[in-house]
């Protein structure tokens, strides 16, 4: 525990923005992730409760099961299924499922992409901490005694490294989340555009169902 603080103590004041920076990465890296579980639970269920509904064609069901459900995959189904009110052509369905999965994502990636900046930004504030640690050590060696002036600058230069370094740790995890968040988000956008193609593909195939059973009938 001394050694942390003697760390923060010898790095100067660049070590609180850092710590800031780290501080606001982590709570949004946090915030996303819980969003991102959350969003893929909800999809999890909609969709198992979605499926028989779609192979039974209770479409009225679905529609008042999508308006009141928070899972992202619920808007996207919904709006597949409202536009086969209007027009039960394949590609009038495709293109309302499509707006509805661009209007989905934009909410999965929101933040996330603060953490990559957050990131870029410590390491920033590591190096500008650092020169201005040297400038600093440079002006007081340069009226320092001759025989102390060798022990000085190494000693102001090692300080002048820890904001660097304090930098570095910052931005090492902000990276990291910022590459699982996004990881996360993929899989959640590609488990919904399947789910899509499931529940296009359902319809089409009840479609063309009807009109074959009507004609062995007759």
């Amino acid at each position: 525990m001394d050694t942390i603080v003697r760390f923060f103590q010898e790095g100067g004041s660049f070590m609180f923005p850092i710590s800031i920076v780290l501080a606001i990465g982590l709570a949004i890296a946090l915030e996303r992730y819980w969003f991102l579980g959350s969003a893929r639970r909800t999809n999890k269920k909609a969709f198992k409760e979605l499926e028989p509904l779609l192979a039974s064609q209770n479409f009225d069901k679905i529609i008042q099961i999508t308006q009141n459900s928070t899972a992202p995959i619920a808007r996207v189904i919904g709006a597949g299924i409202t536009r086969l009110g209007v027009s039960p052509r394949r590609e009038d369905i495709e293109y309302a499922m499509e707006e509805g999965l661009m209007e989905t994502v934009p909410r999965l990636e929101k933040r996330t992409q603060y953490l990559g900046m957050l990131a870029n930004i410590s390491t920033l504030l590591g190096l500008l901490g650092t020169i201005i640690g040297l400038i600093a050590a440079f002006s007081a060696v340069a009226n320092a005694d001759p025989s102390e002036k060798a022990s000085l600058l190494s000693q102001s230069i090692s300080v002048a490294m820890n904001t660097t370094a304090y930098g570095l740790i910052a931005a090492i995890p902000l990276l990291l989340l910022h590459s699982l968040l996004q990881t996360k988000t993929t899989e959640i956008v590609e488990s919904m555009e399947m789910a899509g193609v499931k529940c296009l593909n359902t319809l089409i195939a009840k479609e063309n169902l009807a009109p074959k059973t009507r004609t062995t009938d007759q």
